[in-house]
């Protein structure tokens, strides 16, 4: 009978033991695994003959065991986060960023990669290893691999402290968040937020031992608060406390200024070692887009059309903030609540309404049913070890019952877990000697949870994101692909890693789809066709609005990364300039968005955000094949899935959007669906 190693990071015989893994065994399970993969490319860096048995299969086992257990870490580091999992995680950053760092700079491996493609065997690779061979020489020349000694030395430096400052940027937030909570006496400061909002607020008083209600700045809170809160001041001092977070107007250790500047001119000499102009440069090299002109020309393209809904649905807005609400200036903490009383009065349809009819059960089975219809697949309960009571599992499977995948589901907003939503793999597709090595993933929410012995309840927006995420999870769970480098979402251009996740936000819209998956939290009665019907007709309330904020993040983002200098200009500034292209909608300027702005500064999205409108354009596409052929979902869904979803990255996303549609993507669907067609 197999020993089980003592240290649960180091045990990959079947499903990770997160109900095992303390900040203790990080060190010595990090070490060992370091230990192992810088062994294992001593060894591959002189095997002769060069053969994918020999070189790739044997540094591809051990850095991919280095890379599921740092994984696992990241990820309890994100959702159950404590002082002692973050000293852990903190200490053992810069050990595996060295290690990536030497491994894209190591030149035995680049030449051993270089004679490889260049071997007779390399002629007869199918597809996908082709893509790997491809992808690693381009990655060498990125990660460093023909700098000299002293480059390679600054480069390594530069990716080491770029670690530290993006989990540290994300650490603020995260922690000025949680940080922040407001204790109210008086209820009629609370009216007109919703009764489960108000439970839960009452709740967490008495949790603290307080009286009254304690509201914070986790999501399910302080969204509520400002879209439905009556009472203006209230709704005024949580925008404040949120727009300030991380920022020079609180705790100085949390301030994230200087992180930015830091973050910027580190990137920018990145870009530079590399004869890159800057970083956006350096960015797009692995990017469906040609350059940075291309995607602002895109961006700017897209603004000129949106911008005259977008004032549009401004003027509109600030007519009945003034003549119906009584408010002669509209205020950022005014807009929500604003617009769903606008909402309201023109279409009768209020998304708390709608809220007490996404219960959380009928909702899963709902995604589910939609999962079946496109690729024939079940989704069944499962079990595995979790990190926290509130996550559960489930399995993926096929007609005749087999294994597709596994992925982990954690639905609800609570302390120390990082806001936002996403999908994160634990373990990526592999054929191996012993068979195919299933995939595995995360999908991650901040929902309210239930009370009262109810179901949770989500709104539209919230059960939008959960089928978004999903989206990602099916690109790494469907992947037909064996081969490490390219399967799943690996080696898929980042401006198309979004295409799977928005097609499926498409699904929400659909009538049966809705119906099939709402049952009233009192009476579990159906959603009504009427009041679906309003809600279609509110589909596109303010999308002008919504798509000019989304093309200042993205243009903002670009420009930052295009020969900004931050010693000879300042961030802020910059995104006035910005807001004074596009924006309709313009936030005090106190507002630190920027010092928020995980996406590019804690995530993957630097000189990346407008991949969100590149691949709408690709999903709203997309999605137009079944608008087009409504009979034929199911073979529509697996020309989907056999093109798109599981070629992973074995090939270009063009290639795949061709082979799925027959043509280049047309933009015409997606402003059609935004109603600003014409």
């Amino acid at each position: 009978m197999p020993v089980t190693p003592t240290n649960p990071l180091l045990d990959f015989s079947g499903l990770p033991r997160f109900d095992a893994i303390r900040p203790e065994h990080i060190g010595p399970a990090i070490d060992a695994l370091l230990a192992q993969a810088e062994a294992a490319v001593r060894a591959v860096e002189t095997v002769s003959p060069v053969t994918w048995a020999s070189f790739v299969e044997p540094l591809d086992d051990a850095t991919e065991r280095l890379w599921r257990a740092w994984g696992q870490v990241g990820h309890l580091q994100a959702v159950v986060n404590t002082p002692a999992l973050r000293e852990a995680y903190n200490a053992n950053l810069p050990k595996v960023t060295r290690f990536g760092s030497a491994l894209g700079q190591n030149l035995a491996l680049f030449q051993q990669y270089r004679a490889l493609a260049a071997a007779p065997e390399a002629a007869r690779y199918d597809a996908p290893r082709r893509k790997v061979l491809d992808n690693a020489l381009r990655d060498f020349r990125l990660g460093g691999a023909e700098l000299d000694a002293a480059g390679k030395a600054r480069f390594g430096a530069i990716k080491e402290e770029l670690s530290a400052l993006s989990a540290r940027f994300s650490q603020n937030v995260l922690d000025a968040t949680d940080a922040w909570s407001l204790q109210v006496d008086d209820a009629a400061e609370l009216a007109g937020l919703p009764d489960d909002v108000i439970a839960a607020a009452r709740a967490a008083a008495e949790k603290d031992g307080l009286p009254g209600w304690k509201l914070t700045l986790q999501m399910p809170c302080y969204l509520p608060v400002q879209t439905y809160a009556a009472h203006r001041p209230l709704r005024e001092a949580l925008y404040r406390a949120n727009a300030l977070r991380a920022s020079e107007f609180g705790d100085a250790a949390l301030d994230n200024s200087a992180n930015i500047d830091r973050v910027l001119a580190l990137r920018a000499e990145l870009a530079a070692l590399l004869g890159f102009a800057d970083y956006a440069a350096y960015s797009i090299a692995t990017k469906m887009a040609e350059d940075a002109a291309q995607v602002q020309g895109f961006l700017r393209d897209l603004a000129a059309r949106a911008k005259p809904y977008a004032q549009r649905d401004r003027a509109e807005l600030e007519a009945f903030a003034r003549d119906q609400l009584g408010l002669d200036t509209l205020e950022a903490w005014d807009l929500a609540y604003a617009s769903e009383q606008l909402k309201q009065a023109r279409y009768s349809y209020s998304e708390q309404e709608v809220k007490q009819y996404f219960t959380e059960p009928k909702v899963l089975e709902g995604l589910f049913g939609v999962i079946d219809a496109l690729y024939g697949l079940q989704v069944q309960p499962d079990d595995a070890p979790v990190w926290h009571p509130d996550v559960r599992f489930f399995r993926l499977v096929d007609a005749q019952g087999a294994l597709v995948g596994q992925f982990y589901l954690d639905l609800y907003a609570r302390e120390g877990k990082r806001g936002g939503a996403w999908m994160d793999d634990c373990r990526n597709r592999r054929d191996t000697a012993a068979g195919v090595q299933t995939p595995l993933v995360y999908l991650v929410c901040n929902f309210g949870r239930g009370a009262g012995g109810k179901p949770a309840t989500f709104s539209h927006d919230e059960v939008t994101t959960l089928f978004h995420e999903m989206g990602h999870g099916l690109h790494q769970l469907l992947t037909g692909i064996g081969e490490l480098g390219v399967a799943g979402i690996n080696g898929v251009e980042w401006d198309a890693v979004e295409l799977p996740s928005q097609f499926m936000e498409n699904f929400c819209w659909e009538w049966e789809r809705v119906q099939a998956m709402t049952a009233h939290v009192d009476s579990g009665a159906p959603l009504p066709r009427a009041l679906f019907e309003r809600m279609l007709a509110a589909r596109n309330f303010q999308s002008g609005m919504f798509t000019v904020r989304q093309l200042e993040f993205a243009l903002f983002d670009m420009q930052l990364h295009s020969g900004f200098d931050p010693q000879q200009d300042n961030v802020l500034a910059l995104l006035e300039r910005v807001r004074d292209e596009v924006a309709v909608n313009r936030p005090p300027a106190w507002n630190r968005f920027p010092h928020q702005f995980s996406h590019i500064f804690a995530g993957g999205y630097a000189a990346g955000y407008y991949s969100y409108k590149w691949a709408e354009v690709l999903s709203a596409d997309a999605y137009a094949a079944f608008e087009e052929a409504p009979e034929q979902v199911a073979q529509t869904g697996r020309r989907f899935r056999e093109e798109v979803l599981s070629r992973g990255g074995s090939r270009s996303a063009a290639e795949n959007f061709a082979a799925f549609r027959g043509r280049a993507p047309k933009v015409d669907a997606l402003l059609r669906h935004n109603g600003m067609a014409g």
